[in-house]
């Protein structure tokens, strides 16, 4: 009976020894133990994602991959494969598990180190979530406490959700959700049980036993999950079997990117980062941008082919690289396929290796090991580039252009292949609507893994004769009309500044004498812009521009801006003629339409300025609103930024904001005339009288309700072209990025089609062809708009020479639109109708 006493006593003393021991390790560790309570509102680490506005994938950043799912979406297989495999024993303890703790304590007592875990589900979970993987005993104790804690805190199936959410298993996925993506772009609803079963196998070893790294190590370990998913009694024998004997097929699938806008995803970004910070790469907020995938794609093909084809045009600067010499032995096939899947891709460009020439083809391998013919129609564009002013004549072989070793770039046209070159221009293209300024399309360069530059943004180029519209419409503000005469003669004036005489001259430098201000614009009469613009007053011509949204610094004070000496963005270009577009009023681009959180709740909306027209205004007073700031600008009134920003709202945030009215309906009407006749042009051509303006090409999308205005600096270094159809406006420009070149010219090729032979660069030429294919497709199903004339718009006809009212009905007179008020009130005479024309005050010459 002592001895049963003792022993009593000994293991009662052992008892609140460990109690004591315990409560010790409690006390010592709990100054550094964290607040579980915050797995109650945990915020799990998910990629943020770019969206377009109706919902395709553009882009995904942040390191970590994660599709959280609630514990109801995620299979039961997948539960029961965790469970038998990580902690069979998970639904009986209260967070630890005494079994496994005494296993590894005998291993530390043997060993002198923790080299085995005992850890439960909830254990794993108070490490991802709280500590390390260092594998310490006092990590440990804080391991067991906080365990402890999750349990008395969260029900097992919020523990176990959150642990399938977290838990790392390889190649940045972390929880099931974004394994089953990573290795077989599957949702897990989709998986097979082998399949749920190498997911469930990763936790031990996420890195090495991966099927992406090792096939037979994922095999192995899968089949272990297997055996132990038996054993546990979740499936049959019947299903062992069949799961054992399925061949794990996986590879990595990266994120299913629906649309390329990869510059409109840098856009989203750093918008992102500078209002959210950098915890929004983390954050798994979803962002929705303006872009439309239609619009987005016919830009990015229309601006791209538009460049490569002046690339080619200007001749072809050779092979990349030299692999073997014509003595050397060629290389064999697995050696070209290795360098070539090291080298990078642009779009539609591919790296491959010429293997053999032979009269006017050639063979190449691309980097899957294909072989393809490149036909003489592919390559006999490829005269040597001498000059950007230069090439050579045309070639008759492939020999002359290709050689077995070099390595070029190809493309895929339909079901052949060319040869390419990586442009040395570049390019941007912006399409905006002009009623709220939602940018719906964006390209700011070739390619943007070749240059994350965005044009379209950022580079500031002067604008050449695209700064004409604004001029003109200025001078339409102070009184002059579409039929207002404007000597187009030479210009030749001291400039004392300078030093020099300044002579600006048309391009080409033919001279019509007076002639009426449609035709000045339509034709881009360079020194009928600098008349006018004297006419209009340099600082008020300035001011003016202002109206746009131009930045006032960005407008020189000087005679030479009417000839396109401002430098402005491709999108400041497209923002300032959405003012023609929609009838005066000025819209902000804006790119993010709206922001929601990981759970699809809304953060934020955007609310942009609206147009609000005649019609709406008339709405908004019979319902009692006014619009404040929509005349102001208008009528010259100075307004805050504040006052434009909340237009008079109580509420911004809730409430209409409508864009403030910047020139007048009748202005933006009248300017579009003159932008539709620089595509139409006018006159008779079956009398003589018919004339073309500089965008004539835009007339092969046959429509009427479209127009635009070509845009060429000095020495052709930029080529503009910017232009609306009905609800979209859009600005194509094309340079290079080293202002020290220029567009140049091309010579006569009769490999090239009409449109692309001998001549300089141009915004018509360069430019404007992007512009015209994309509005092709842009407009394809869009029913060709009527004129709508608005109030205070009369039409009267008038003598084509004088721009006097006619009283004749043959060609030479015609139908013009007036503000009224300001048509003529003279009467050509029968002598000055089409003769020689006597300036005076009453011919409205300047």
């Amino acid at each position: 009976m002592k001895f049963i006493k003792r022993l009593l006593i000994l293991a009662t003393g052992c008892i609140f020894l460990g109690v004591g021991t315990i409560f010790g390790f409690y006390q010592y560790v709990k100054p550094e133990l964290p607040d579980v309570a915050t797995l109650k509102n945990v915020e799990l680490q998910t990629p943020m994602q770019v969206f377009s506005a109706d919902g395709k994938l553009i882009s995904q950043f942040g390191e970590k991959r994660r599709i959280p799912l609630s514990l109801d979406a995620i299979p039961p297989q997948m539960l029961h494969a965790f469970i038998a495999t990580e902690d069979s024993r998970y639904y009986e303890h209260p967070g630890i598990d005494p079994i496994g703790i005494a296993r590894a304590a005998i291993v530390v007592a043997v060993s002198g180190s923790a080299k085995q875990g005992a850890s439960t589900i909830t254990q794993q979970l108070a490490r991802n979530f709280f500590l390390t993987n260092e594998k310490k005993i006092m990590r440990k104790v804080k391991e067991i406490f906080i365990a402890i804690h999750i349990e008395q805190l969260l029900s097992k199936e919020e523990i176990l959700e959150l642990y399938l959410n977290k838990i790392y298993l390889g190649y940045r996925a972390y929880g099931v959700g974004a394994a089953a993506q990573v290795y077989f772009g599957k949702e897990v609803n989709q998986l097979t049980l082998g399949e749920i079963a190498v997911i469930a196998g990763l936790p031990k070893a996420p890195s090495t036993m991966n099927p992406l790294y090792s096939i037979d190590r994922a095999t192995t370990r899968r089949n272990v999950v297997l055996s132990r998913m038996f054993d546990e009694g979740y499936i049959s024998q019947a299903e062992l079997d069949q799961a054992r004997s399925e061949p794990i097929v996986a590879r990595y699938h990266g994120a299913e990117i629906e649309l390329s806008a990869p510059y409109f995803a840098e856009r989203a970004r750093a918008w992102m980062i500078e209002r959210y910070g950098e915890d929004a790469y983390t954050s798994g907020m979803r962002i929705y941008t303006t872009v439309d995938p239609k619009l987005q794609q016919a830009a990015q093909t229309a601006a791209i082919n538009n460049l490569l084809s002046y690339d080619q045009r200007h001749g072809y600067r050779g092979a990349v690289a030299t692999l073997w010499q014509p003595k050397q032995a060629a290389w064999p096939s697995e050696k070209i396929i290795e360098h070539l899947r090291q080298q990078p891709g642009y779009g539609t460009l591919q790296a491959a290796v010429v293997t053999a020439v032979d009269g006017k083809s050639a063979q190449v391998m691309t980097k899957d090991g294909a072989q393809h013919t490149l036909a003489w129609d592919g390559m006999k564009w490829a005269r040597r580039y001498m000059t950007d002013e230069r090439q050579s004549a045309a070639p008759t072989t492939a020999a002359e252009i290709l050689a077995p070793g070099e390595q070029i770039w190809v493309e895929q046209r339909e079901q052949d292949w060319g040869l390419s070159q990586v442009p040395d221009a570049n390019t941007a293209f912006v399409a905006v609507s002009p009623q709220n300024g939602a940018v719906k399309a964006m390209v700011g360069g070739f390619n943007f893994v070749h240059s994350k530059f965005n044009r379209a943004t950022q580079s500031v180029r002067q604008v050449g004769s695209g700064i004409k519209p604004f001029i003109y419409s200025a001078a339409l503000d102070k009184g002059m009309t579409l039929a207002t005469l404007v000597n187009d003669a030479p210009i030749n004036r001291w400039d004392e500044s300078m030093g020099t005489a300044w002579r600006p001259k048309n391009s080409p430098p033919t001279y019509n004498g007076p002639t009426r201000l449609r035709l000045g614009l339509a034709q881009s009469k360079n020194v009928m812009a600098v008349r006018v613009l004297q006419n209009v007053g340099l600082d008020d011509a300035i001011s003016y521009l202002t109206r746009f949204g131009f930045k006032r610094e960005d407008l020189p004070r000087a005679e030479a801006i009417a000839l396109g000496a401002g430098s402005l963005t491709p999108l400041e270009m497209a923002q300032g003629f959405s003012v023609f577009a929609n009838g005066g009023y000025y819209v902000e681009p804006y790119f993010i339409e709206r922001v929601e959180d990981a759970y699809g709740n809304l953060i934020y909306q955007a609310n942009p300025n609206q147009v609000c027209d005649t019609e709406c205004q008339r709405g908004q007073q019979q319902a009692g609103n006014t619009v404040t700031a929509s005349k102001a600008v208008l009528q010259g009134i100075a307004i805050s930024e504040q006052e434009l920003s909340d237009n008079g709202s109580a509420d911004a945030e809730q409430a209409p904001r409508y864009a403030p009215q910047v020139i007048s309906e009748q202005n933006a009407f009248l300017i579009r005339e003159m932008l539709e006749s620089n595509i139409w042009g006018g006159g008779d051509w079956r009398h003589g009288t018919g004339w073309n303006g500089t965008g004539w090409r835009g007339q092969v999308l046959k429509r009427r309700d479209i127009g635009g205005k070509t845009g060429t600096t000095n020495d052709s270094k930029d080529a503009w072209y910017s232009g609306f159809g009905p609800n979209i406006v859009a600005t194509a420009w094309v340079g290079f990025d080293d202002h020290s070149r220029n567009l140049g010219r091309t010579s006569w090729n009769n490999n090239l089609d009409k449109e692309q032979i001998s001549g300089a660069e141009s915004g018509a030429k360069t430019a404007q062809p992007a512009w015209v294919s994309f509005m092709e497709q842009a407009l394809v199903d869009v029913p060709i708009q009527r004129k709508q004339l608005p109030d205070g718009i009369i039409q009267v006809r008038i003598d084509r020479d004088t721009g006097k009212l006619s009283n004749r009905t043959d060609f030479s007179s015609m139908f013009e639109y007036f503000e009224k008020g300001t048509e003529p009130t003279e009467t050509a005479s029968e002598s000055g109708a089409g003769g020689i024309f006597e300036a005076d005050s009453s011919d409205e010459l300047f």
